[in-house]
């Protein structure tokens, strides 16, 4: 099997990611460790499904069908659906039932199918109508500021924003830099130093339980299973 995927970022705060995918045969697919959760599409023998995509604490194997389409936008840390509590998404997710071509419906109304071009205007509208909200704390640590707020407040906001730790999404972003870096051809041993692991078992745990690859893989682009959307975050979780 072969998973052909394409992304971009986006201009709009609340967006981490758009991308799209098409998978040629049937079979199993790497999901890498993920700190943001997903608004995905697919389509498969002629029918449209969604689900939302809580994150994912770490790699596992998924099935892939035969043949279908896939478009997704990963939303921005902070960024979540009131109306669906975080933590019941993390490591799974919540099915969006009566899809079709044209329509999904959310919240009671029915909204016309985002594409991959026209992500930002549905989640415009989405964030307009109070079916997404963004805790402005989330975002100010990520981006560097320093709030007059205790650690436990910190983190509790954090997880019930992220349905992760601080620490969690530190080690996922981390690893996943150390995937990039090494599949662009760094040492390991470069990337222990430029990335802060203890020693390079320490990157290897790391790579294992989070990318479900070993630095010699990655460096091969080698695998028995295709790797999910691997790119650097934008955002880091702090020091």
């Amino acid at each position: 099997m072969d998973l052909e995927i394409e992304s971009r970022p986006s201009e709009l705060p609340s967006i981490e990611r758009v991308w799209r995918s098409r998978s040629i045969g049937a079979g199993r697919m790497t999901s890498i460790a993920a700190s943001n959760w997903d608004l995905v599409f697919w389509e498969h023998e002629g029918k449209m499904q969604a689900a939302v995509v809580g994150p994912e604490p770490k790699a596992c194997s998924a099935p892939v069908p035969e043949d279908a389409t896939f478009f997704g936008i990963s939303f921005a840390l902070g960024t979540s659906m009131p109306h669906v509590p975080i933590s019941r998404l993390v490591g799974g997710g919540a099915e969006i039932p009566d899809v079709t071509r044209r329509s999904v419906w959310l919240k009671g109304s029915a909204w016309h199918m985002p594409d991959y071009d026209n992500a930002e205007a549905f989640v415009r509208r989405m964030m307009r109508e109070g079916i997404v909200d963004c805790d402005p704390i989330v975002p100010a640590v990520l981006g560097g500021a320093v709030l007059d707020v205790s650690e436990r407040t910190l983190q509790r906001r954090f997880v019930a924003s992220t349905g992760l730790t601080q620490g969690a999404i530190r080690q996922i972003h981390r690893a996943r830099e150390a995937a990039l870096l090494i599949q662009g051809g760094t040492p390991a041993h470069e990337v222990v130093h430029v990335l802060g692991y203890f020693d390079q078992p320490h990157l290897s745990r790391s790579l294992s339980r989070f990318i479900g690859r070993t630095a010699t893989q990655l460096a091969a682009l080698d695998g028995a299973e295709p790797l999910s959307l691997l790119y650097k975050p934008s955002s880091s979780a702090g020091s």
